[in-house]
């Protein structure tokens, strides 16, 4: 989960807080001390920390939040604030030029990222309606071009190449004629990286900045690297001037440091983020909606999001008027498990829900249990899937044996099938439509309860 050690603690301070019906000066204290030191744990800047803190402090030690009939929300409510504007404030869009092609230019150290997020920023750009052209500029990295063709290929979109004897910058201006003449409207520059900041990358990146006069620099940085990344954003932005960050790997980072940091050290904003090896797992970064899923207040509008980029309406509409008639089958929960299973992992959307992140912490969600339940029901017909009470002794070893699990992993399956029929009857009689019924219910599948 994102930032999971960091919003466990932070939630743990604040219940103690939420828990106490009047705040004294010394409760408010005694709580940032915590978030303090939660915070440094996270790798978070100092000097960002004991800004944050003296912020918090000089707003929640006052007569409006303890003379509050709610204090401890209150409290939270500053916090929740002062977290989105540590983090930017507000959504920072990519500009498009009005004058087409809009050139991004892509920078950072080798092994960041660069080349993957190209691709991904490549499929966000062609669901907005955009034709990008990929540009292969780094002929350092072994295997960075080939990398780059192999996204064009999955994505189906060209990939500009000179090879790798050529100079970086005359590639990139003859990328720029390319998309002119072909009609592309977004270049994205792979440019190359080192393993540490050195005059050569630097003066490379400038010659190339000089020559094509991209619209956007961003910075791709590891967000895994904490502090590291900060400082390589700094001096990036010192020496090249960059408009923004995108931080890949965000969903194997549970501290949070360099989210929390970035923004404020360099005063320029985070525009994605990285949470999967996907070519959709790019997302443009909110920091408000970080602020409330790192504050356990969930993420509802992204959920939203998620639920609408990958839920077929047709399909959500054909399930409602089963749900409607009571005709929910095994067949519509394999379609339905499918599409929420797209959507990413089930306990980062339940983390999305507000209230649910920290309730679900110690929950053991085996993922892979899910490869099980769709083992056993493509092991059967498509009368069982439609009928499972014609489901018996016989029928079930047969899908046991067919699906290589055990008879009673078939039974668990029926019986919580069952429960979760009269589930969705429920959803039906309730909802008319909705993200309740585009996702079948919310998180309550077999092996889940």
């Amino acid at each position: 989960m994102i930032f999971e050690g960091l919003a466990e603690k932070l939630q743990d301070t604040f219940d103690k807080l939420k828990g106490k019906g009047k705040l004294s000066e010394k409760d408010v204290k005694s709580a940032l001390r915590e978030v303090k030191l939660a915070l440094l744990e996270a790798d978070v800047n100092f000097k960002v920390v004991k800004n944050f803190i003296s912020k918090v402090e000089e707003r929640a030690v006052g007569k409006e939040v303890l003379d509050s009939l709610t204090p401890g929300q209150q409290v939270i409510k500053i916090v929740n604030e002062e977290l989105t504007d540590l983090m930017g404030g507000a959504q920072s869009k990519v500009e498009y030029a009005s004058d087409p092609p809009t050139v991004i230019m892509l920078t950072g150290l080798q092994g960041a990222g660069k080349t993957t997020t190209a691709g991904k920023l490549a499929k966000k750009f062609i669901k907005d309606g955009k034709d990008p052209l990929l540009v292969a500029a780094d002929v350092y990295r072994p295997a960075a071009i080939k990398q780059l063709q192999v996204l064009g290929e999955r994505l189906d979109q060209p990939v500009f190449s000179m090879g790798d004897k050529q100079d970086p910058v005359d590639i990139t201006k003859a990328a720029i004629s390319r998309a002119e003449s072909n009609g592309n409207d977004v270049v994205i520059l792979d440019t190359a990286g080192r393993l540490h900041i050195d005059e050569e990358l630097m003066d490379e990146l400038s010659q190339i900045k000089a020559a094509v006069v991209p619209d956007e620099i961003l910075l791709v940085v590891d967000s895994m690297t904490g502090q590291d990344a900060v400082n390589v954003a700094d001096k990036f932005d010192d020496t090249l001037g960059i408009d923004g960050v995108v931080l890949t790997k965000l969903d194997g980072d549970a501290r949070g440091g360099a989210a929390l940091s970035i923004s404020s050290v360099t005063g320029k904003p985070i525009k994605f983020a990285g949470v999967g090896e996907k070519l959709e797992d790019l997302e443009p970064f909110h920091p408000d909606r970080m602020a409330s899923r790192i504050l356990g207040m969930g993420d509802v509008l992204s959920l939203i999001e998620k639920a609408e980029e990958e839920m077929d309406q047709k399909k959500a509409q054909e399930l409602e008027e089963k749900l409607r008639k009571n005709e929910f089958t095994l067949e519509d929960f394999m379609d339905q498990l499918e599409q929420v299973r797209n959507m990413g992992s089930f306990k980062e959307i339940l983390n999305m829900i507000p209230g649910v992140g920290n309730k679900i912490k110690d929950l053991d969600m085996d993922e892979g249990q899910l490869d099980k339940i769709e083992a056993i029901i493509s092991s059967m017909t498509k009368e069982e899937k439609r009928d499972p009470e014609m489901i018996k002794g016989s029928r079930r070893r047969r899908i046991a044996n067919g699906s290589g699990t055990e008879v009673q992993d078939v039974n668990r399956l029926l019986k919580q099938f069952k429960q979760t029929q009269k589930m969705m009857k429920q959803v039906g009689d309730m909802q008319k439509g909705g993200l309740g019924g585009k996702m079948g219910g919310g998180g309550n599948f077999p092996f889940f309860g």
